[in-house]
């Protein structure tokens, strides 16, 4: 693998390691309640959420939350996490 592969699978496991943080900081908001303002989960959530939404908000136009009652399941996460995978196995 060259140096430019070598980059660019970084930087894909970077994005799948902040997809990662971004879930379970999504998920510690539905399990502790909301993070205080101004605290190191408000901080950490707002960041890893600053960086994936732009790759999850034109995904999340063609493909909305699938909704199941009361509960929302964001296939538009599941599909670039895949891809990143995918991706990540096609340039090693």
């Amino acid at each position: 693998m060259g140096p430019v592969l070598g980059i660019v699978s970084l930087i894909l496991l970077l994005m799948q390691l902040l997809l990662v943080a971004r879930v379970v900081l999504d998920w510690s908001v539905a399990l502790a309640g909301p993070a205080a303002p101004g605290s190191i989960r408000s901080r950490l959530s707002a960041g890893a959420r600053a960086v994936t939404e732009p790759i999850l908000a034109p995904v999340r136009r063609f493909l909305p939350p699938l909704r199941l009652g009361t509960v929302s399941i964001d296939l538009a996460f599941i599909v670039v996490f895949i891809a990143i995978l995918v991706i990540r196995q096609l340039i090693s």
